[in-house]
C-alpha cells in the first residue's frame, strides 16, 4: 500500500468509516513529492518534530524518516484507525489527541523532547486557523527554532511580504517582530484529499533571537499595529486616532517628530516607524 496514492488512501478511508468533514476544514497532504520537502526543511542530527494536524500520515511518515522524534496533535479522534494502519512501523511517532489550540506546548516540548537538540515545527493548518495557530507559536515563548507551514498562497503573500509593502497586513509585523519568513515553494491543490479550492504554498518562520526593533511596550506595539491596518487604505492620523482615543494633535506632534507625514497610510510604514511611533505614545 502507497498511502500517497489517492486510490490506496481512499481505501484505508473507507475501510474505516472515515469522511471528511468541512468543519474542520480538512484538506489531507497526500503528494509524495510535496512531503520530502516539507520534511526536509525541518529535519536534521537529532532533531525533534512537532507537527500539528498529521491528517492520513503521509507527511507523518515523511518526517519519521527524516528526524529523531515526532509528535503530532490531532483533534479528530476518528484517525485513530487510520493513522494505526498509514503509521504502522513508525516507531517514534507519538500522537497527541488534543486541539494544538489547548495544548500545553511548553510542557509537552519538555516531557517529548528533552533528549533533542533542537525542536522544529512542521504543519498542514487547516485555512480558517491559520493566523491563530501561527500566532500562537511565536508569542508563547516556545524552544523552538524554525517552523515549517502549508498554508494558502494569499496567506503566504501576505505572511512572508515586506513590512512597509502592499501585501503587508498587522500580521505581517506580528511574524516580522518574532521571526524572519520566506516562501519555499507552491502547492497546487491537487496535492490534497479532497483538493481545495485554491492553492497552497509552504513557507519557512525562523524564529529570531530578539526582535528586529525596539519597543517599549509590547502590547501598545502591537495595539498601535492593528489601529495601523484596521482601514488600511485610510489616512494614518484618522484611523489611529479614532481607534485608540488620541488627540489628532497629540498624534501630528508625534509623526513631525519622527520625520513622518501627516498623510501617511498605515500601511506604508516600516517596522522602525511603527517602533518610532509606539514608543512616542507609549508614556
Amino acid at each position: 500500500m502507497k498511502i500517497s496514492n489517492k486510490r490506496d488512501l481512499k481505501s484505508v478511508l473507507e475501510s474505516e468509516g472515515f469522511s471528511f468533514k468541512k468543519s474542520l476544514g480538512q484538506n489531507f497532504l497526500i503528494d509524495d513529492t510535496v512531503c520530502p520537502r516539507m520534511a526536509e526543511a525541518v529535519s536534521g542530527e537529532n532533531v525533534g518534530v512537532l507537527e500539528i494536524g498529521p491528517g492520513a500520515g503521509v507527511l507523518t511518515a515523511q518526517l519519521s524518516r527524516a528526524c529523531k522524534k515526532v509528535v503530532s496533535v490531532e483533534l479528530d479522534t476518528r484517525l485513530k484507525p487510520v493513522l494505526e494502519q498509514t503509521l504502522s512501523g513508525c516507531d517514534n511517532v507519538k500522537i497527541i489527541w488534543n486541539d494544538i489550540l489547548k495544548v500545553d506546548l511548553k510542557t509537552v516540548l519538555a516531557e517529548e523532547f528533552g533528549d533533542c537538540d533542537t525542536i522544529n515545527i512542521c504543519a498542514n493548518l487547516p485555512y480558517y486557523i491559520t493566523s491563530p495557530v501561527i500566532m500562537m507559536l511565536l508569542e508563547s515563548n516556545l524552544p523552538i527554532n524554525k517552523i515549517a507551514v502549508m498554508v494558502q498562497k494569499e496567506a503566504a503573500d501576505r505572511l512572508c511580504a515586506e513590512v512597509g509593502s502592499r501585501d503587508a497586513g498587522a500580521v505581517t509585523v506580528a511574524v516580522n517582530y518574532y521571526a524572519t519568513a520566506k516562501t519555499l515553494f507552491g502547492v497546487p491543490r491537487s496535492s490534497f484529499l479532497p483538493p481545495p479550492n485554491v492553492d497552497s504554498a509552504v513557507i519557512e518562520l525562523t524564529l529570531r533571537d530578539k526582535p528586529p526593533i525596539e519597543v517599549k511596550d509590547e502590547k501598545h506595539f502591537f495595539r498601535l499595529v492593528k489601529a495601523c491596518f484596521a482601514q488600511r487604505r485610510k489616512i494614518l492620523l484618522n484611523t489611529v486616532c479614532n481607534t485608540m482615543g488620541i488627540s489628532k494633535d497629540d498624534f501630528r506632534s508625534v509623526l513631525n517628530k519622527a520625520g513622518i507625514s501627516e498623510t501617511v497610510r498605515g500601511e506604508t510604514l516600516t517596522m522602525e516607524q511603527l517602533a518610532a511611533i509606539s514608543n512616542a505614545l507609549c508614556k
